[in-house]
C-alpha cells in the first residue's frame, strides 16, 4: 500500500459525501418559457418523488412544445395536455407519460394550494382513490381571496386550518378546496405576472384557451 493511500481515500470520501449533502438540501428551479412570458418553479425536498420525477420530465425536454391545455380565471392553468399546434391529437404522447403516475405525496398543512403553488393533475377518486398523481401534467394556482369566515367551510374536526394557512388564504389567495386532495410540489418563485396573463386568457367552453398557450422550453437552472 502506498504511503499516503488511504488518507487520501479518506479524505475523498469526506469529500464526496459532504458534496451529496449540499446537494442534497440544495434548492431545484425550473424555468419555463412560455409564448406569454418566462416563469421559475422552485421544488420542494419535502415531496421527492415528484421532484425527481418532473426533473426527469424536464432533463428529457417533455414538456417542450406542450400546451396549457385547461385555464380557469380565479382559479388555475393546467399544462402538459396537448401539443402545440394540435399535434398528437390522440394522446398518444402525453398518454405514454401521464399514465406513468405516482404515489401521493400529500403534506397539507405544511404544503397547501396558496397562491402561485404548483401541484400534480391527477384523475378523479372514483377510479384513483388513493390520489395518485399524472406522471406528467401540472397545475399552477391562482385562486381567490377569502375572508376568515369563509375558510371555515374548509375546516373539520379531522383537518383544523393552522393561523398561518388562514393568514395566506386572507392575505395572499388561493383554492383552499384543494387541500388533501393533490400533492403540492413547488411554488412560483420568479414571473407570477406572467402566470397571471395566461390565467386572464379568454377560453373556450372546455376552458381551452382560444388563442393557443404553449411552452417554448423548461431547464433546470441554478437561481430564479
Amino acid at each position: 500500500m502506498k504511503p499516503h493511500a488511504l488518507p487520501f481515500a479518506l479524505l475523498l470520501t469526506l469529500l464526496l459525501s459532504l458534496t451529496a449533502a449540499a446537494q442534497e438540501g440544495k434548492p431545484s428551479y425550473v424555468r419555463f418559457k412560455t409564448n406569454k412570458g418566462d416563469f421559475v418553479i422552485e421544488l420542494y425536498d419535502e415531496t421527492p418523488l415528484h421532484k425527481e420525477n418532473f426533473l426527469s420530465r424536464v432533463r428529457e425536454k417533455a414538456y417542450d412544445g406542450t400546451t396549457f391545455h385547461r385555464v380557469i380565471r380565479n382559479f388555475m392553468a393546467q399544462a402538459g395536455g396537448g401539443l402545440k399546434g394540435g399535434k398528437d391529437p390522440k394522446g398518444t404522447y402525453i398518454d405514454s407519460l401521464s399514465h406513468a403516475t405516482i404515489a401521493a405525496e400529500i403534506l397539507y398543512p405544511k404544503l397547501f394550494h396558496k397562491r402561485g403553488a404548483v401541484a400534480a393533475a391527477r384523475v378523479g377518486n372514483d377510479i384513483n382513490p388513493d390520489r395518485r398523481s399524472d406522471g406528467l401534467q401540472f397545475y399552477i394556482v391562482m385562486g381567490q381571496f377569502y375572508l376568515e369566515g369563509e375558510l371555515k367551510q374548509f375546516e373539520s374536526e379531522e383537518r383544523p386550518m393552522p393561523e398561518e394557512v388562514k393568514k395566506a388564504y386572507m392575505t395572499e389567495g388561493g383554492t383552499p378546496h384543494l387541500d388533501g386532495e393533490y400533492t403540492v410540489f413547488g411554488q412560483i418563485v420568479s414571473g407570477m405576472r406572467t402566470v397571471e396573463k395566461i390565467c386572464a386568457t379568454k377560453t373556450d367552453e372546455d376552458d381551452k384557451p382560444r388563442k393557443e398557450i404553449y411552452i417554448k422550453s423548461a431547464r433546470i437552472v441554478s437561481h430564479p
